[in-house]
C-alpha cells in the first residue's frame, strides 16, 4: 500500500501534533494548517492525496474549506473532524462532498482504519487508471467492461495482474455477467495479445463432436471424418483457449483436457501422434463446480489445475451502482445503432429499471434496452417500451405472491426466448448465446413452453 501526502487542518495544535505524528509513524506524508486560509494556500502551493478538515475553526469553518478544496482539485479525499454530538454538521459535510468523517476525541485505531481504506481505494483507482492507459496504447477495443461500483473496479484490476501470467484462470459468475468480455480482457493485456483468443462452448456440442473441435482428428477417425481437422488447441497456439460452460465436458474429454494441463500435449482423434502448443487456458463456469466435484460429476484434479487463479464476477442485481452507467451507455448503444433519435428515459422507465433484478445479468439488460429501443416513438423510452407488466414488482415479495410471480417470469422469459428466436432464425446456438444457456437447456425451455425449435 502506497503511503499518503496528508494535510492535517486543525486550529489546537496539541490535537494537530498528535495527528501528525502518529501518520507519520504510519509512513505517511504529514503537513499542517493552523486554519482554512493557509490550508488553501497550501493546497493550491502542493499535491495532497488526504485532508484531514477539522469542522469548528475560527475563520473559515470547515464546510467552507470542504467546498474550496472541491473547486481547487476534486479528486482530493477530504475527511472531517467534528465534535462528538454534532453529527448534523458532518452529515452536511458528506453532502458537499467529504468522502468520511471521525468524532473527537480521535480514536487513533479507527483514524488508521479509515486512512488505510482510503490509501487502497486510491491506489485501486490509480492502477486502474494505468490499466485503461495500457489498454489505449495497445488499441485493445476489447475493453467494454462497463462499470463503476467498487467491486468490478476490483476484479478489473485482477485482470491487469494476473494477465501477464501462464497461470489457468477460472471465472466463476452466472449466465450473462461477462465471463467471456473478462477473458478477453485478460488476453488482451497478456503478452499472447497479438495471437489468438478462441471461443469454445462446451455446453453447446455433443461430446463426440466436442473432442473433434478442442483436438481435431485425423481422416478416418469416425464416420464423416473425410479430412484432417485442425482442433481449437492448434488454432489457439500462442493464444488463449477459453472454454466456457466447462462443467458440461463429458468425463473423457476431462481426461483429456487434464491430459494437457498437465503434459501440455494432446492427441488428435484417430491418432497415437503427440502434439505440443503454448495455450494458455481461461475456463469459466455458472455452475458450483465444487459440488459437481463432491457428487463426482467433475474431476477434483482438473478442477484444482483449472483454477489456479478464480475470479467471482457478481450478478448485476449484487452491483446496483453500475445500473444507471450500464442503462445509458446500451441506450446509447443501440439509438446510433439503429438510427434512433433517443434522448433516454423518462424518470418513471429509469425507476423500472433501476428496481429490477435481472436474473439474466448484464446479458438480459442488453435485450430489454435494444428491445426498448427498437420498439420506441419517442424521444425518451417510456415504461410503455419496456417488457414488465405496470404492476411489476421486482423486489422481495410475500407468499401469497410467489405464484404470481412465478406466472410473470415464465411470461418474460418466454417472451424472450421468442424475441432470440426470432432475431436469430431459428438458429439455437445463437439464440441460446444471447440467452445465457446453454443449447440444452434452450431446448428444454422450447419444449416447455410448446415452442417450434
Amino acid at each position: 500500500m502506497q503511503p499518503l501526502s496528508v494535510l492535517i487542518v486543525e486550529d489546537g495544535q496539541s490535537q494537530r501534533e498528535m495527528l501528525r505524528d502518529f501518520l507519520r509513524s504510519e509512513n505517511h506524508a504529514v503537513t499542517e494548517a493552523e486554519n482554512g486560509e493557509n490550508a488553501i494556500k497550501t493546497i493550491l502551493n502542493g499535491h495532497f492525496d488526504l485532508i484531514l478538515l477539522d469542522y469548528k475553526m475560527p475563520g473559515m469553518d470547515g464546510l467552507q474549506v470542504l467546498k474550496e478544496v472541491k473547486k481547487i482539485n476534486p479528486e482530493i479525499d477530504v475527511v472531517i473532524i467534528t465534535a462528538y454530538g454534532t453529527i448534523e454538521t458532518a452529515v452536511e459535510a458528506l453532502k458537499a462532498g467529504a468522502i468520511d468523517y471521525i468524532t473527537k476525541p480521535v480514536d487513533l485505531d479507527e483514524l488508521l482504519i479509515l486512512v488505510n481504506r482510503i490509501a487502497e481505494r486510491r491506489q485501486l483507482i490509480q492502477e486502474n487508471k494505468l490499466l485503461k492507459e495500457d489498454l489505449n496504447r495497445q488499441g485493445v477495443t476489447a475493453d467494454k467492461i462497463i462499470y463503476k461500483s467498487q467491486q468490478m473496479a476490483e476484479i478489473i484490476n485482477m485482470a491487469g495482474r494476473v494477465a501477464a501470467s501462464k497461470a489457468s484462470i477460472l471465472i466463476q459468475g452466472e449466465s450473462g455477467t461477462g465471463k467471456e468480455l473478462l477473458a478477453r480482457l485478460i488476453h488482451n493485456l497478456s503478452p499472447r495479445a497479438q495471437k489468438s483468443i478462441v471461443v469454445v462452448n462446451c455446453g453447446a456440442l455433443h461430446e463426440n463432436l466436442l473432442e473433434s473441435e478442442l483436438f481435431g482428428h485425423e481422416k478416418g477417425a469416425f464416420t464423416g471424418a473425410t479430412s484432417r481437422r485442425i482442433g481449437r488447441f492448434e488454432e489457439a497456439d500462442g493464444g488463449t483457449l477459453f472454454l466456457d460452460e466447462i462443467g458440461e465436458l463429458s468425463p473423457t474429454t476431462q481426461v483429456k483436457l487434464l491430459r494437457f494441463l498437465q503434459e501440455r500435449e494432446f492427441q488428435r482423434l484417430g491418432s497415437n501422434v503427440n502434439l505440443q502448443v503454448d495455450v494458455r487456458i481461461i475456463s469459466a463456469t455458472n455452475r458450483d463446480l465444487e459440488a459437481q466435484v463432491k457428487e463426482g460429476s467433475f474431476r477434483e484434479d482438473l478442477f484444482y489445475r483449472l483454477k489456479v487463479v478464480t475470479m467471482s464476477l457478481p450478478p448485476l442485481r449484487e452491483r446496483k451502482e453500475d445500473l444507471s452507467i450500464l442503462i445509458d451507455h446500451f441506450i446509447e448503444k443501440f439509438a446510433v445503432e439503429n438510427g434512433k433519435n433517443i434522448q433516454g428515459l423518462t424518470a418513471e422507465a429509469r425507476d423500472r429499471l433501476l428496481k429490477y433484478d435481472y436474473p439474466g445479468n448484464v446479458r438480459e439488460m442488453v435485450n430489454v434496452l435494444e428491445r426498448a429501443v427498437v420498439i420506441s416513438r419517442a424521444q425518451y423510452i417510456t415504461t410503455d417500451d419496456l417488457p414488465f407488466k405496470s404492476d411489476f414488482m421486482p423486489l422481495e415479495l410475500d407468499k401469497k405472491s410467489s405464484g404470481a410471480l412465478r406466472r410473470s417470469v415464465d411470461e418474460l422469459e418466454k417472451k424472450l426466448i421468442i424475441e432470440a428466436m426470432d432475431k436469430t432464425q431459428n438458429n439455437q446456438t445463437k439464440a441460446a448465446d444471447i440467452l445465457g444457456i446453454s443449447e440444452r437447456m434452450l431446448r428444454y425451455k422450447l419444449k416447455k413452453y410448446g415452442l417450434k425449435g
